[in-house]
């Protein structure tokens, strides 16, 4: 075990996010705990904030999509694009995808996909990488809740709209701030309970787009 894969273990349970139940995550019981022990991580390693160790709701909305509607991406190239801890990717993988890739930039986000693929016996392959910019090898591109800083937004939608040339690209969107307001299909809609520790409500309505071309 990678010492990522063991700072993720000491500090998270394996639980169960409220709208994809089936799918077992590394995740954090509550957020203090972990973000100290995060900020005394990334003094000592230059790594992020612990954004890998909560079920955001676009993740889950588009794993609960996918569990729901596994003809999708049977067979497909799958991306899980800034994946978190890779809800998504390993909804595809179990929902009979041919290939599944999680990006993050982030180390300990890999390790928590990798230990989460391990936990539901999902093959799919972590990328602790910036993957903006390369050319396009999947078939389908998923995007939970990545609107929600404007220079995130500015930095991956024109590569998204490119990809979108050449594969579909769906966006899970909460009502971020940052979310384009052209070149978006809405396709689907769930209701994904939160906590007021991570949210300003219980619940956020999250909405799923195709993305076109740019």
């Amino acid at each position: 075990m990678s010492e990522e894969e063991a700072f993720v273990r000491r500090n998270t349970l394996l639980s169960r996010a409220p709208l994809v139940p089936e799918i077992a995550l590394h995740l954090a019981s509550e957020i203090t705990p972990i973000w100290q022990a995060t900020e005394e991580w990334l003094a000592a390693n230059n790594v992020e904030p612990p954004f890998w160790a909560f079920a955001w709701p676009g993740g889950q909305a588009l794993a609960r999509h996918v569990r729901d509607h596994p003809a999708l991406v049977s067979g497909k190239r799958v991306l899980d694009f800034a994946a978190g801890g890779g809800v998504a990717a390993i909804a595809c993988a179990r929902a009979g995808a041919a290939l599944v890739d999680a990006a993050e930039i982030d180390r300990l986000a890999a390790a928590a996909i990798r230990l989460n693929a391990r936990a539901n016996a999902a093959e799919v392959r972590a990328l602790a990488e910036d993957v903006v910019g390369s050319d396009c090898r999947w078939d389908l591109i998923l995007c939970g809740d990545v609107c929600y800083e404007a220079p995130m937004t500015g930095h991956i939608l024109p590569w998204l709209r490119a990809m979108a040339r050449q594969a579909e690209v769906w966006v899970a969107d909460p009502g971020r701030a940052y979310l384009p307001r052209e070149g978006l299909s809405r396709f689907a809609e769930y209701r994904v309970p939160t906590t007021l520790e991570l949210e300003d409500r219980v619940a956020r309505d999250v909405v799923l787009y195709r993305l076109g071309a740019g």
